[in-house]
């Protein structure tokens, strides 16, 4: 078997999958087609056995990053049950919007502090209770979006997290830097079909408007982004360091499409 991205043996834990839609499930996929092993780490009991089947004879692991006991523990049992990792691959995020999408001023200190501790903080938490086991030159990914600025009011409070969680990686980089050369950057997604997008009010619009301003005329594949992610992890990426690599599809190019422009300047379409 060809191991271009050098990942042949590698052991890497990977967070966040919920079903075949997410991204995490993608790029465990991916890294186990080029020979890594992989270690899945979900949110509870109910979700590993819904997933056993799914992914086979993987090991399965239970952590509810919202509770750091329970990162403490899982780092203890990763310890007792392997002699090391290579990296881990982060895809955990959450935002309530169970009460509905509300301008942003009007975001909760509850929902935000949540937000930032599932989304962003975790990604430290994680790191440092792994850190003992981790190769010095192993890797960290991240999956964040392809823009923070963007106000999209569809994307409710999360860019503002997300942002938290972009800066984060040169701040971990230069802390592990101390004692290694492990590296943290992000795949920036652009908008994606899975399970937990849909579930945000006004998604699914902006996920079909996003389709048409990108210049292929069809949407990013989750495929796309773990694929990605699977080169950044990789030491073929050895030289990309706390970067946010933008993964969009050219969206961000092309908001200015003549087409576009011409469906929204339409006498209908401004009443």
């Amino acid at each position: 078997m060809s191991d271009f991205l050098k990942l042949a043996g590698k052991r890497i834990v990977v967070f966040g999958v919920a079903n075949r839609k997410s991204v995490a499930f993608h790029v465990g996929r991916v890294l186990s087609e080029a020979g890594a092993e992989v270690i899945y780490v979900v949110r509870n009991q109910q979700r590993r056995d819904q997933l056993q089947r799914l992914l086979g004879d993987h090991p399965i692991y239970v952590c509810d990053v919202e509770h750091q006991e329970q990162i403490d523990a899982l780092g203890a049992q990763l310890r007792r049950d392997f002699d090391g990792l290579y990296g881990f691959v982060h895809s955990i995020a959450f935002a309530d919007y169970s009460q509905g999408m509300r301008p942003f001023h009007e975001t909760t200190r509850a929902q935000f502090l949540q937000a930032v501790d599932v989304s962003c903080f975790s990604l430290i938490a994680l790191s440092n209770a792994l850190r003992e086991q981790m190769d010095r030159n192993g890797a960290v990914v991240t999956i964040s979006i392809s823009t923070t600025r963007m106000a999209s009011e569809s994307y409710g409070f999360m860019a503002p997290v997300k942002a938290a969680l972009d800066s984060s990686l040169a701040f971990l980089t230069k802390s592990f830097s101390k004692f290694s050369e492990i590296r943290f950057n992000a795949v920036g997604a652009g908008l994606l079909k899975t399970s937990a997008s849909a579930g945000i009010p006004g998604y699914v619009d902006a996920f079909l408007y996003a389709e048409q301003i990108i210049p292929r005329r069809r949407a990013l594949t989750t495929a796309e982004v773990a694929d990605v992610a699977a080169f950044l992890i990789s030491p073929r990426s050895s030289g990309i360091v706390a970067q946010t690599l933008i993964v969009d599809a050219g969206m961000s190019i092309n908001y200015f499409d003549s087409d576009v422009i011409a469906a929204a300047m339409r006498p209908d379409a401004r009443e």
